[in-house]
């Protein structure tokens, strides 16, 4: 019995891979080292995409890009699924207050998206994160919070069967983010001390939903002066209301966890 990825799975894996890399698009050789996909396998699913116009080609550069039926799709989708018009005005409030550059970003799987960005006054910015780049859980502030509130039953076998250090660093080891659950645990909020790109300090904070589970991250990047202690102390806290005043906003309730 095929036990191989279905056509619908392989199709998915390339549209997020290159949803990843919008606004810049990539090749067909990028995008099938991304997804592990021959790279024959990957034109032949490309082409076809573009029939239906849910990707696009520049015949100057030859990069792919998301077509419009995506965005039409998506625009469909919105009032069942997104809560960005409720999460902007947090964000635009963070990184105005902060300083630094603010981002919201949403669960998918065992990934996070980033889907709001909002640059603050601080004239040195992280470009590590921008609107529809996506990192596995446990990666980047965001990852990290989200990752250590799920429940043990979820977040366990997750972290026995990843392999993040092959593409993060070995800092992305599985007992290097167990460490890294437990202090975020503890905290109440991630910090993630340029474990990307050193220098890029970034921090977290989960948003939940109904049924308690850390479904979005309210996070902001700076460079590591501005978001080590005693500020990061501060700028943890505030994370932490602001999460939890948009979690409210989420489910209609007063109280959140």
């Amino acid at each position: 019995m095929d036990t191989g990825p279905t056509v619908a799975s392989r199709i998915g894996i390339l549209l997020r891979a290159l949803a990843a890399r919008e606004p810049d698009g990539a090749s067909t050789t990028d995008l099938a080292s991304a997804t592990a996909l021959p790279r024959p396998t990957a034109h032949r699913l490309l082409s076809a995409l573009r029939e239906e116009g849910l990707v696009e080609r520049d015949e100057i550069s030859g990069s792919w890009h998301l077509g419009p039926e995506c965005f039409l799709l998506g625009a469909a989708a919105t009032s069942r699924h997104d809560i960005t018009p409720i999460a902007r005005e947090t964000v635009l409030r963070i990184a105005r207050e902060t300083g630094e550059s603010a981002f919201f970003s949403v669960r998918r799987g065992s990934e996070t998206v980033c889907v709001l960005r909002e640059d603050g006054s601080f004239p040195i910015r992280s470009h590590v994160l921008h609107e529809g780049i996506r990192f596995p859980l446990g990666v980047a502030s965001a990852g990290i919070v989200i990752l250590s509130f799920l429940h043990e039953r979820e977040r366990e076998p997750y972290l026995a069967g990843v392999h993040l250090e092959e593409r993060f660093g070995e800092q992305h080891r599985a007992d290097q983010l167990r460490e890294r659950v437990k202090a975020t645990r503890d905290l109440g909020y991630a910090v993630n001390p340029g474990l990307i790109v050193p220098g890029s300090w970034g921090l977290g904070a989960a948003v939940f939903d109904a049924h308690e589970e850390p479904r979005w991250a309210l996070s902001i990047t700076g460079i590591e002066s501005r978001l080590s202690p005693p500020r990061q102390q501060e700028l943890g806290q505030l994370l932490l209301h602001e999460a939890h005043a948009l979690a409210g906003r989420v489910t209609g309730s007063s109280t959140t966890k």
